[in-house]
């Protein structure tokens, strides 16, 4: 844990600076979550998300962002075992100036360290797998890359409910899940597909259809199978947004209808997202606001 005060306010106005201005889907340690942990929810906002720019952002080889991304395993180790040598260096220093905020909301809340090795084990297999043969290998995919965070968030409010926390995994599921419907478009140019080929070669889609952009019926019958999928998710875990309470019931209330409205923009544009990328505009948000605060269970 770090005893310097003034870096450890530092190293959290870092991180509250990244999740204000960083564009993301749904808000970041928004308004509606309780005030005491929006720093802690910025801290570990930051870690994934820098460690997410490795194995995204243009111009390394693969070798520099594995290797990058093992020197945030080494140093995420060191610092949450308080053993000499937790002041790790990163090969980019800029990146470090987000640890000292990180290990002290892990130490604080006592956080499980391995949510946090799964969210690096997601990031490293963006950088060597682009493509997934079966549902079963899309979901794991997604238990590290996407769940951890709301498990997280779960710790951070004072929940420890197994049963919570699962169904906080159909959700976060089901966030990702619909992103990359959502960028499809955006994801396959960079050679990336979501997609698992057991869901779209039944359909009869083909590879070169994509690489021409044309959006055929076989497409849209394997995405609209994909929507189902997800929309499954997002109902069974529904439960999460009526199981905690005060501003967090509001907070993940905002983000359960947030992810279901984009898939709806989706299903509406038969999910071809040559033709457009699905986002929310200022009536989604304002009917969003309005069914947050007249929720039904």
């Amino acid at each position: 844990m770090v005893t310097d005060s003034g870096a450890l306010a530092a190293s959290y106005a870092a991180c509250e600076h990244l999740a204000r201005t960083h564009y993301e889907n749904f808000p970041v340690a928004s308004r509606l979550l309780p005030k005491a942990i929006r720093p802690h929810v910025a801290a570990v906002y930051a870690f994934a998300r820098s460690a997410d720019d490795v194995a995204d952002e243009p111009g390394r080889e693969t070798a520099e962002r594995l290797g990058i991304l093992t020197a945030y395993r080494q140093k995420l180790m060191q610092g949450t075992r308080r053993v000499p040598g937790s002041g790790y260096r990163l090969p980019d220093p800029t990146r470090a100036e987000f640890f000292p905020a990180l290990f002290d909301t892990i130490e604080r809340f006592d956080l499980p360290v391995p949510l946090f090795t799964d969210l690096l084990s997601a990031f490293e297999q963006d950088v060597t797998t682009s493509r997934y043969e079966t549902w079963s290998e899309l979901l794991d995919y997604c238990r590290r890359s996407a769940n951890p965070i709301g498990r997280i968030v779960l710790r951070l409010s004072g929940y420890r409910d197994e049963a919570l926390h699962r169904a906080s995994d159909d959700v976060c599921t089901a966030l990702q899940l619909t992103n990359f419907w959502q960028d499809l478009a955006v994801d396959w140019p960079r050679g990336r597909l979501y997609v698992p080929e057991e869901v779209w070669l039944p359909h009869g889609a083909t590879i070169a259809d994509l690489t021409g952009g044309t959006w055929t019926p076989a497409w849209q019958a394997a995405l609209v199978e994909c929507g189902q999928r997800t929309r499954a998710l997002f109902e069974r875990g529904r439960q999460v947004c009526d199981g905690v309470s005060g501003r967090l019931r509001y907070e993940l209330r905002a983000t359960w209808l947030g992810g279901t409205r984009i898939l709806d923009r989706l299903e509406t544009g038969r999910f071809n997202a040559f033709a457009a990328r699905a986002s929310l505009g200022p009536a989604d948000w304002a009917m969003i606001a309005l069914r947050t605060v007249t929720w039904k269970t």
